[in-house]
C-alpha cells in the first residue's frame, strides 16, 4: 500500500480485487523497520540518526518512494488508504489492526474468512513470525519524537476507521 503506483496496477489487474490490509502502530513499524534494514546491514545509522536524516536520505528515490530509508514515511497510512479506496470500495478492503491479530487471532481470522467468503479456518495454531529480537530499544527521546510527528495522523485514521488508537499514542 505504500507504493503509489500499486493499487492503481492491482486494478488494472483485477477491479475485484478483495485487499486486506494490517496497520501496526506507526511508532513501532518504524523502528521495527530499521531494525530489520540494520541487521540486513543496508543501514548503519542509529535510529535516531536515521529518521532525522530520512528526508534527506531519500530523496536520491524522488518522486518514487526510498524502499530502505523510509522509516517514518511508511506509518502515514491515511493517504494511503485513501490511494486503495480510489479504485477499490470499501466493500473490497478488510482493514484490521495488527495488535488484533496478535491479541485476538482467532476472531482476526475469523473476520478475514468472512470478507472472503470462504470456510472458517477449523485448527489455528497460534505463532509468532518475522519476530526478531532487537540488540537496542527505542529511547523515550525517539518514541516522544515519533508520536509527536504520528499524533494528527492518528487523530486521522480514528476519525476515517472509527477506530481507538490510544494506545498507539502512549
Amino acid at each position: 500500500m505504500y507504493w503509489t503506483e500499486a493499487p492503481k496496477r492491482i486494478w488494472q489487474y483485477n477491479p475485484e480485487m478483495k485487499i486486506i490490509i494490517i496497520l501496526r502502530n506507526p511508532v513501532e513499524r518504524a523502528f521495527s523497520h530499521w531494525n530489520m534494514e540494520r541487521d540486513r546491514n543496508k543501514d548503519k545509522l542509529t535510529f535516531w540518526d536515521a529518521i532525522q536524516q530520512e528526508r534527506e536520505r531519500c530523496r536520491e528515490t524522488l518522486p518514487f518512494q526510498h524502499r530502505v530509508f523510509s522509516y517514518v514515511d511508511r506509518g502515514f497510512y491515511s493517504q494511503q488508504l485513501r490511494s486503495i479506496r480510489h479504485y477499490f470500495s470499501e466493500k473490497q478492503t478488510l482493514i484490521l489492526k495488527n495488535e488484533d491479530l496478535r491479541y485476538n487471532p482467532i476472531n482476526t481470522l475469523r473476520r478475514v474468512t468472512d470478507f472472503l467468503e470462504i470456510d472458517a479456518f477449523h485448527h489455528i495454531e497460534v505463532t509468532s513470525v518475522h519476530h526478531r529480537p532487537y540488540i537496542t530499544y527505542m529511547t523515550s527521546k525517539e518514541k516522544d519524537y515519533l508520536i509527536c510527528i504520528y499524533m494528527d495522523e492518528i487523530k486521522i485514521l480514528e476519525k476515517m476507521l472509527c477506530w481507538d488508537c490510544s494506545d498507539w499514542l502512549a
